[in-house]
């Protein structure tokens, strides 16, 4: 891929690319996404199955499991959706008062600033003539200097707009529907500890599905992923129950 940073100041285009794989480059680019989803969705199924696995052995009736257990879902959505969203939102006021630093440098030093950018160029190689005028480039607009020197002098990434929003929507979402699915066998069923069988199988699959399609849309080999997120939310939900199982008891 050519960067836009080694176009003369006159924007010159570049002619067509050569021929590439039949379908096209595949890269992941929703990383932010899946990782809002492994967050709410592992925690949503971990957390109220613990809980409502540690009230079946006290508590006889599954009414009284089911209102803890979306009591628990309601709170975790809302505190982990803030979570989100006051990360997503630092992340944010981070990236901008950076942004301004530099900008602020960049009128103020700016033959240092024009060396950084040689001496980020140099390491990838380039050299003499080819330098100079890849360096003059990037400098002579405001904006994209600016973007490069974040970029990779930085290494920090714009964030997406409206970020903030939408990692507290995936997040407590997520939550919510990893939640309902141990709790579901209390809400249809009588017996507790027939419900508690129910929920920790449907768990064990949910655990084991959601780590395989995170596996597939991250490009990782598909029964790793699985395996590995059900070991991990099984060691949270098992160390959850024994822990609420002594408290409990």
């Amino acid at each position: 891929m050519v960067s836009t940073a080694t176009l003369p100041p006159n924007r010159e285009e570049l002619p067509p690319p050569p021929p590439g794989p039949p379908e096209g480059e595949q890269h992941f680019t929703a990383s932010e996404t899946v990782r809002d989803l492994v967050i709410g969705m592992a925690d949503g199924l971990t957390v109220p199955f613990a809980l409502a696995a540690g009230l079946s052995g006290a508590v006889a009736a599954n009414p009284l499991i089911v209102t803890a257990g979306l009591a628990e879902i309601a709170a975790g959505c809302v505190a982990m959706g803030l979570g989100g969203y006051l990360a997503a939102r630092t992340d944010a006021q981070h990236y901008r008062a950076e942004q301004l630093r530099e900008e602020a440098e960049i009128h103020a030093w700016p033959d240092r600033e024009k060396w950084e950018v040689a001496a980020i160029l140099h390491r990838y190689g380039l050299r003499g003539e080819v330098l100079k005028g890849a360096t003059a480039a990037i400098a002579s607009d405001r904006r994209r200097w600016v973007d490069f020197m974040m970029r990779f002098e930085l290494e920090l990434a714009e964030p997406t707009p409206g970020r903030a929003a939408m990692s507290a929507a995936t997040i407590g979402g997520a939550y919510v529907v990893g939640g309902l699915i141990p709790l579901s066998p209390y809400m249809l069923m009588e017996e507790p500890q027939r419900a508690l069988l129910i929920s920790s199988l449907l768990t064990g699959v949910a655990l084991f599905g959601f780590g395989w399609l995170k596996a597939r849309a991250t490009g990782l080999p598909a029964l790793r992923g699985a395996a590995q997120t059900l070991g991990i939310g099984g060691l949270a939900a098992g160390v959850a129950y024994v822990v609420a199982k002594l408290v409990g008891g």
